[in-house]
């Protein structure tokens, strides 16, 4: 049994570790403000939740597992709240998130 939480935990360790690093490139690629903040909000959450989850089967039924979990309570609660608190702040600015054009009807330049 304690094999099984083991691999378990590494695999939700190294799947949370997947996530943070896919946010960070979302960081990077992403075009404007709004889809940049998007990646790392939604993304890097999941994968903080993850990684606290491998701890806490690491950890066992401990203190440590209370402290992880209301660690992750906070991150659950915070992270949306900031990325919406942001998000309000830049349109309150003025900046807008990059659109779409409309693409041109093909069939009405002939």
């Amino acid at each position: 049994m304690s094999a099984l939480i083991d691999v378990l935990s590494w695999i939700m360790l190294l799947a949370g570790g997947a996530f943070c690093v896919i946010g960070a490139l979302g960081l990077v690629r992403m075009p404007d403000f709004f889809t940049r903040m998007h990646a790392a909000s939604v993304i890097d959450t999941l994968g903080a939740g993850l990684i606290l989850l491998g701890l806490m089967l690491q950890a066992g039924l401990t203190l440590i597992t209370v402290k992880l979990v209301v660690i992750g309570l906070l991150i659950f609660f915070t992270s949306p709240t900031s990325t919406h608190a942001l998000a309000q702040a830049a349109l309150a600015r003025g900046l807008r998130p990059l659109l779409a054009q409309p693409e041109e009807d093909v069939s009405s330049k002939s």
